[in-house]
């Protein structure tokens, strides 16, 4: 029982629920905050006081003893005990633990001192502490040549200069000490360098505590030695300082032009003549067209493909690293993501140089983690490895363009010409060493961040087997001035580019854009002489001009289409497809032109959709009503009391049918608009066609989720998504035309038989003087009738035992295309204003009769006036029936032109579809194609060009359903309200 009540007391303080106000909080206190007298304390993050006689210490984490007090215990933390030291011994042992006599003085922290070349000894050789320091001087004379080190701790050999300059460890006047190293004033050094760098995008100069230290010793090694090592460390400071030769002032790449310049005689390596023997190779040259030559007139001698061998589809980079003293690091490939600062998986960063693959990658890095990763800089060498004939392995210098020697005084007027480019050969990616002044063990003042490198691949023009030029890696540095490095950040990217001359495809492009617009202004012309005839016009006017330029439009944009949508399958078919690299895909700079051709078809289709809609609705349209009455009927006369006999009247329940169906076919299309959005929607976001539009050589639908996904080509994307619309368009229209319409059902084949079966045509005019006509005359005679005698009527029309539905005696032709005379015009438009006078101001009605026995009357007027005039009636406005000739037919237009009598012309098919939307199934699926292209292209999103393309089909169907509803019931005296 006792056992258990303790085991409670002990769990009590674990049980005890926290206040809610407070809840797990805790202050957040940083070492830095702590001041002086007080340490971070570690196992509560929070700051404790020091004991009595004590300070923080260096790290800041726990407490040291106050100077002239020595340690008698530590236990870490503010465990410290101090006690003072006797007066006759203030000094405190370099350990803390003990008290010595210092006879040399004390230092700032109460140790004892010595001068610069003794060593401070405290302690015997077995051991035991001295009551008094010793300060040993170093032997500096020819027997032993050495000085104490950098910590003084220990004598060493003192350095190499020293003793062939002065015979000893000292480097005095004349003699001259400059890094470290002793220089013969007798000698001829370099000139005098500044220490200065130059941050250009700051406009900020300061002086170096790196280059101040060790400008003008590496170059006067370097200089007077060939010391391999002081050379490269100043090749890396001129690196440092962007490359850049200043006339005005001696620095780094001054110094090093001045070496390089003064010891041709020393020869040159590898038989390279921008490279001098002890010397880096930083500079290719400033001759104008140089950078034209190194880039452009070789080609390695590496073979790529798509698919084949890992040596002949990956981009063997390999890069010598050195550190900023001038010591060879270690070779370096790049395919472990050497030079990519943005963090990712291997996968995805080996994936950069797998050949064809575009690779981009971005990101913002914090200048804190740039401190604290980068704390030296490294220079690299960059060379592309291949394998010789014999197996052999050799290296190509990859040479690099540096963007910021803009900011230099001689390139600043350069030009980007690639005629003008200065190119280099050594980079580094960070540099947090150049821009610390006075103490290189503080925070640098300006770090420089390499913040965008992108390495360009060029293909050999004409190239069959995959040959390419030496690769280009271009470089951008970001000057950053350091002031808080939590919250400040440089965004980095890193990206691989392919490119190919793309003059000779322009070029060809522009031929062919010549060529067919000049072909569409031709047909333009066709097709505006042939609306002239067609209106009965033959005055070129302002409507003239207008009426060309709106089919110059819609010709154009096919015109444009065309282009668009052979580029895109031409790239999409050839750059998939090959094996050895013979195209590579525009760079997105290069596919401005591509875009610009989409955006000009869509506005000139879009222009010429709104011509059509607009015609469309407001096509002249009339149903002929062939019924005549059958008997009489006697009815009362209103007002008189009288009765009288009069002629039975026709239902008009017929037309109505018919306008119903005509309303029902206006939006019919040859495709089923959804089913076409997502048929594509389902190819390319489902099956996969979408990952063709990647800028990489693989021709896969399917990708892995861990894989690297390359960037989108708007060119592919365009030919992907126009491809897959073309195709499921082909087979929806061969779908509808050889099995739907034939087994299923035909809408304008039926309502052509609904017509005859109603004993009803329609007269149709999409021109002043053009239209149709649908011949639905009855061959039994009337149709207002009852259901045995309509199927009996049926039944013998199929048995072929009464007349052709034709318009000519035993013939089937039942549409036609009608050119009519002015006569026949003028006389229909005076009958059709008293169709529309009722919709006037009232002031215009007649006031002896109301508004619909005025509109009833001209209803029976103008069927009247048709009816006869399809009869011949009216012999100065016949007609005659003829074939069109197979030219009319292909261009479109009629040669004749009806001066007295108008012209009937077989159709074998159903143009009147033209003033439908099934017969405009081209313009509508083009328009259709440059809408998704447009709104992808914007938004790269294939979903939302999906969505928004169904949205818009929707909204133009319901606005030429209702408006053209609206045009029926006006031009055909329908009343609305019977349109279902």
């Amino acid at each position: 029982m006792a056992t258990a009540v303790a085991l409670l007391l002990l769990l009590l303080p674990l049980l005890r629920v926290p206040p809610s106000a407070r809840g797990f909080s805790l202050p957040l206190q940083r070492p830095g905050d702590c001041g002086d007298a007080h340490y971070f304390d570690i196992s509560q993050l929070s700051c404790g006081p020091c004991g009595a006689h004590q300070r923080r210490s260096a790290g800041g984490c726990s407490c040291v003893c106050l100077p002239g007090y020595r340690m008698v215990s530590n236990n870490g933390g503010s465990s410290v005990v101090c006690e003072k030291c006797p007066a006759n011994m203030s000094g405190v042992t370099q350990d803390g633990w003990n008290c010595i006599t210092c006879p040399k003085g004390l230092t700032s922290e109460g140790k004892c001192k010595c001068l610069s070349n003794e060593i401070l000894v405290e302690r015997s050789v077995d051991g035991i502490l001295l009551n008094e320091a010793l300060c040993t001087a170093c032997n500096g004379s020819a027997e032993s040549f050495s000085t104490s080190d950098a910590s003084g701790s220990r004598c060493v050999r003192c350095e190499q200069t020293f003793i062939n300059v002065s015979k000893s460890c000292d480097c005095s006047t004349p003699n001259i000490l400059s890094g470290g190293l002793c220089f013969s004033a007798r000698e001829s050094l370099p000139p005098k360098g500044i220490a200065t760098v130059r941050f250009g995008q700051l406009g900020v100069t300061l002086t170096s505590a790196w280059f101040l230290k060790n400008l003008q010793s590496s170059a006067s090694a370097c200089w007077l030695y060939s010391n391999l090592t002081a050379c490269q460390a100043l090749g890396n400071m001129c690196v440092m300082n962007m490359n850049s030769l200043s006339s005005s002032s001696t620095d780094a790449c001054t110094l090093f032009q001045y070496i390089y310049t003064n010891t041709a005689r020393l020869g040159i390596v590898h038989s390279i003549a921008f490279w001098r023997h002890n010397l880096p190779w930083l500079y290719y040259g400033y001759q104008p067209g140089l950078a034209s030559q190194v880039l452009e007139t070789n080609h390695l001698p590496t073979v790529f493909s798509f698919k084949g061998r890992s040596e002949d589809v990956k981009l063997q980079f390999i890069a010598a690293s050195y550190d900023a003293a001038g010591n060879f690091l270690k070779w370096q490939s790049l395919e472990g993501g050497l030079l990519q600062l943005c963090p990712d998986t291997q996968t995805k960063l080996s994936a950069a140089y797998v050949f064809g693959t575009t690779y981009e990658q971005s990101c913002k890095i914090s200048v804190s983690k740039i401190l604290l990763d980068f704390t030296n800089p490294i220079f690299y060498d960059l060379f592309y490895e291949y394998n010789g004939d014999s197996g052999q392995q050799y290296l190509w210098a990859v040479p690099v363009l540096n963007l910021n020697l803009q900011y230099s005084e001689m390139y600043v007027n350069q030009g980007s010409s690639m005629r003008n480019w200065l190119l280099t050969r050594r980079f580094f990616l960070v540099d947090t060493l150049s821009g610390r002044e006075n103490d290189l063990g503080k925070l640098p003042r300006v770090i420089r961040v390499a913040s965008k490198i992108t390495i360009s691949i060029r293909l050999v023009s004409h190239a069959q087997r995959g040959t390419i030029h030496p690769p280009l890696l271009t470089v951008a540095y970001t000057d950053v001035l350091v002031q808080n490095p939590e919250t400040q950040s440089v965004t980095v990217s890193f990206s691989v580019r392919y490119e190919m001359n793309q003059s000779e495809a322009q070029i060809q492009t522009d031929i062919t854009l010549g060529v067919l617009g000049g072909l569409a202004v031709l047909w333009s012309l066709l097709r505006t002489a042939g609306w002239k005839r067609r209106t009965g016009s033959s005055v070129i006017d302002l409507q003239t001009v207008f009426k060309f330029l709106l089919f110059y439009a819609g010709d154009l944009a096919n015109v444009f289409f065309i282009i668009t949508v052979g580029t895109g399958i031409y790239w999409l078919v050839f750059f998939k497809a090959q094996q050895f690299v013979s195209v590579l895909l525009p760079l997105p700079s290069q596919e401005k032109a591509f875009v610009t051709y989409i955006a000009c078809a869509f506005s000139l289709k879009a222009l010429q959709f709104l011509q059509l809609l607009v015609s469309q609705l407001t096509v002249d349209i009339f149903f002929i009503d062939w019924e005549r009455p059958k008997g009489r009927v006697v009815k009362a006369v209103e007002g008189e009391g009288d009765v009288k006999s009069a002629a039975a009247p026709v239902s008009i329940w017929r037309t109505y049918f018919i306008a119903n169906e005509w309303n029902e076919i206006q939006t019919v299309r040859k495709i089923n608009p959804l089913f076409q959005v997502l048929a594509v929607l389902f190819f390319l976001e489902v099956v996969g066609f979408s990952n063709l539009a990647l800028m990489d050589s693989s021709s896969s639908l399917t990708r892995s989720s861990e894989s690297y996904r390359a960037p989108w080509s708007r060119i592919l994307r365009f030919g992907v998504s126009a491809a897959l619309w073309l195709a499921i368009a082909f087979l929806q229209v061969i779908f509808f035309a050889v099995f739907y319409e034939r087994f299923v059902e035909d809408k304008l084949s039926r309502f052509v038989d609904l017509c005859c079966v109603s004993n009803i045509s329609v007269f149709l005019l999409s021109h002043s003087c053009f239209g149709y006509y649908i011949h639905g005359r009855s061959v039994h005679g009337h149709a207002d009738t009852n259901m045995e005698e309509m199927n009996m009527n049926l039944k013998r029309e199929a048995e072929n035992l009464c007349s052709q539905r034709g318009l000519l005696p035993n013939t089937d032709g039942q549409t036609f295309q009608i050119s009519i005379s002015r006569k026949m015009r003028l006389q229909y438009d005076r009958i059709h204003e008293t169709l529309t006078r009722r919709r006037g101001p009232a002031r215009f009605l007649d006031s002896s009769a109301n508004t619909f026995e005025q509109s009833t009357r001209a209803y029976n007027t103008m069927n009247k006036f048709l009816s006869s005039f399809i009869d011949h009636v009216h012999k100065e406005m016949d007609y005659i029936v003829k074939e069109k000739l197979l030219l009319e037919r292909i261009l479109g237009m009629e040669f004749m032109e009806p001066i007295d009598k108008s012209i009937f012309y077989n159709d074998e098919g159903h143009s009147f579809s033209e003033v439908l939307y099934y017969g405009n199934e081209t313009t509508l699926l083009i328009f259709d194609i440059l809408f998704f292209s447009v709104v992808d292209l914007a938004t790269q999103s294939f979903v939302l060009a999906a969505v928004l393309t169904y949205l818009q089909q929707e909204i133009f169907r319901f606005i030429r359903n209702t408006v053209g509803q609206k045009n029926l019931t006006s031009k055909t005296l329908v009343d609305e309200r019977f349109l279902i």
